[in-house]
């Protein structure tokens, strides 16, 4: 395979709600690029991106597929995500591997939840962000309403880079063009406002152009478009219908033309963080003879290849043979082969240069979100992680086969590498062992993986809930153990007091004593046993939050003080002060949206009420259906998906995020507090 300059290179991600038709326009570009003989479909379970076997039976996206294709003399890396909100996890994790975002838009359901939440996360990131609005040919759809919707919701800033015409069947671009059909009012008013957007980014190009009246020609509006997609002043609008092919061709010339390429998007986000030292922000350079840095934003477990890490090279060359670091590691692995992923295939490549996306197989040592580089000099470079949604649906599960019982937990752990939204808890006061993820449908098909790829199955109830303890008010405590037994003694005695701290503020520890009155050797044994007492709860069970504890006196003995005596005292002492201290309970709360049919918005809404959830607002959204936004507790969302079902007639959904903590009903605590004392867990 011949080299490919990164100048040429278009890192670009579909993301997007669910249904919206990323993976049939993936299908279509890289069929009008020549990359796939054919198109596949959805429908029929044989496109490129969607090969996974769960994928072809549930019919969307599950995972963030990779292709390349070629087009105007550029190279487009082509990263498909999953739109649905439980699969949340892998589309963040793409946009750490691209320099645009395109955010599909579907022309029948209008902007959704999935939509929105990607469109600022890119945002954020500082991608470049172009808008696709697809199915631009479907019946009884309003393209010039959504444009109005899309600037009202997204800003003035987003222009239309084309116009649909003749009823959604063709398309026509406006950089070159100032007339011409369109389903819209003027091909010309079009072209006029996009110009003057670009212009604005060129003190000297705007001059001129006011002075002379005259269009600037292409090449001298190519670096005000980047500067202004750059920095978010310009958010070009495109149409296309991914099944009958309108609008794909000019599509492709914009990634091609206008898209960034690696030295022209925003930087990434790399810091240098020493251990101990203030981070500084590092400035990879899209240069192939630098050294080499290249970031992990997807694992992936291949049953016959095993362990491999997807990344996005970011500088210099990555070269089969080559010696690479994991992160702050310091032995190397060797690159023994190099793959570029073109859906389910793994084309071997002797090179990736800056702005490549590729994969390397059987190194044990990568994991998300890791670093790879070729020179100590970038031992702790890091890229700043993106914010993932807290998994917060769960599930207890355990194997219907005692044989299964240790293989269960390696294949969780394969699982949880692989999405960083899907989390394994192991509770050894319930002995129950619960996954965690975005929702139902997320970790149903964890379930279906596990049953279908490694023939494992599962029992599964619903977890107890992640409440939390916490304190209301200062307070004291101390503790003296002695023990005598005939030989050597133990004896520790630690007094400490505690204090409250912001909801989410976390644990502090420390230490103020002076005059040896215990020894700094003794230290970390005292908050071994604080911590041991705030991670079993003192008064329901569950682990303590947010509060200092603060250690300022105490005693020891020449001959019997030990490790151990200082962490029984620790731990008895932060016991007795968080008893005195107001202990409450927490429970998490979450962000609902609900999707459902107009009619049943009363009943959902009623049915939210009773159930101590606070509904914040309704919005419209087109085919007769509405979305219900609130909060709830998420103890109260136990079988809510089959009363959700029975209430819609089974065309409902939704999706939680988690929101924060707030204090359980005096009710509820007083009942957790009694059946954490009739399992004998409390500390006396």
């Amino acid at each position: 395979m011949s080299k490919t300059p990164s100048t040429s290179i278009r890192t670009v991600a579909l993301v997007g709600h669910g249904a919206a038709g990323k993976t049939t326009l993936a299908e279509s570009l890289l069929a009008a690029t020549g990359a796939i003989t054919s198109r596949g479909t959805v429908e029929k379970g044989n496109t490129t991106c969607d090969f996974d076997p769960l994928e072809k039976e549930f019919g969307h996206s599950l995972q963030t597929a990779l292709a390349t294709l070629q087009w105007g003399g550029a190279q487009i890396h082509l990263i498909d995500t999953p739109g649905y909100p439980d699969f949340a996890g892998q589309a963040i994790a793409a946009l750490a591997g691209v320099d645009t975002a395109l955010v599909v838009i579907n022309a029948q359901t209008g902007i959704e939840l999935a939509t929105e939440r990607m469109f600022n996360l890119a945002g954020e990131r500082g991608l470049c962000r172009m808008i696709v609005i697809n199915k631009i040919d479907a019946d009884n759809v309003d393209l010039q309403a959504l444009v109005n919707q899309i600037r009202e919701r997204f800003g003035k800033q987003c222009l239309l880079l084309d116009v649909p015409a003749h009823h959604g069947q063709d398309v026509v671009e406006l950089l070159g063009h100032t007339d011409g059909d369109s389903d819209f009012a003027s091909v010309a008013a079009a072209h006029r406002a996009l110009i003057d957007q670009i212009i604005e980014e060129d003190d000297t190009l705007m001059a001129r152009y006011l002075e002379d009246g005259v269009d600037p020609s292409p090449s001298e509006l190519h670096a005000p478009f980047e500067a202004a997609l750059r920095a978010g002043h310009l958010i070009p609008i495109l149409f296309v219908s991914a099944k009958t092919g309108a609008g794909v061709p000019q599509l492709l010339d914009a990634l091609a033309q206008l898209a960034p390429n690696p030295a022209e998007g925003n930087p990434p986000p790399f810091y240098r963080g020493e251990p101990g030292a203030q981070p500084q922000a590092f400035a990879a350079q899209p240069d192939d003879a630098l050294h080499v840095l290249a970031h992990v934003f997807k694992v992936v477990m291949d049953p016959f290849i095993g362990k491999m890490g997807v990344f996005r090279v970011h500088q210099g060359t990555v070269a089969k043979d080559a010696q690479l670091f994991v992160g702050s590691g310091k032995r190397p692995f060797k690159v023994a082969h190099l793959y570029r992923l073109q859906g389910k295939d793994y084309i071997e490549v002797p090179s990736l240069w800056p702005g490549d996306i590729g994969a390397v197989a059987k190194v044990e040592e990568i994991e998300f979100d890791c670093v790879l580089h070729d020179s100590h000099d970038e031992d702790h470079i890091h890229l700043k992680p993106l914010q993932f949604p807290l998994p917060m649906q769960g599930l207890a599960v355990q194997t219907k086969r005692k044989s299964d019982e240790h293989r269960l937990f390696e294949i969780l752990h394969k699982l949880e590498l692989e999405d960083p939204c899907f989390k394994v808890e192991r509770h050894p006061h319930t002995n129950e062992t619960v996954i965690r993820g975005l929702g139902d449908m997320h970790l149903r098909t964890k379930l279906a993986r596990m049953q279908q790829q490694f023939k494992m199955e599962l029992d599964t109830s619903p977890p107890r809930i992640a409440y939390r303890e916490t304190i209301t008010q200062p307070s004291e405590g101390h503790c003296r153990h002695k023990k005598q037994s005939g030989g050597a003694g133990q004896f520790g005695e630690v007094m400490l007091r505690i204090e409250p701290l912001d909801r989410g503020a976390g644990f502090e520890f420390v230490d103020v004593v002076k005059g040896g009155a215990i020894p700094g050797v003794f230290m970390a044994a005292v908050e071994k046993g604080v911590r041991q007492a705030l991670t079993d709860g003192v008064v329901a069970g569950y682990p303590v939050h947010d509060l200092r504890v603060t250690v300022y006196d105490g005693k020891t003995h020449a001959v019997d003080g030990k490790d151990i005596a200082f962490t029984l005292a620790g731990r008895k002492a932060t016991v007795e002060a968080v008893r005195k201290a107001h202990p409450i309970v927490l429970e998490p709360m979450v962000n609902i949206e609900v999707l459902a049919p107009e009619a049943s918005i009363g009943d959902l809404t009623g049915d939210l009420s009773s159930k101590r959830g606070h509904v914040t607002g309704t919005q419209p959204r087109p085919a007769a259906t509405a979305a219900i936004n609130g909060q709830i507790p998420l103890a109260e969302l136990d079988d809510y998906q089959g009363r959700l079902k029975s209430l819609t007639a089974g065309q409902g959904s939704y999706s939680i995020e988690f929101s924060h903590y707030a204090q359980v009903p005096s009710q509820t605590q007083t009942q957790l507090m009694a059946a954490h004392k009739a399992v004998n867990l409390d500390d006396e």
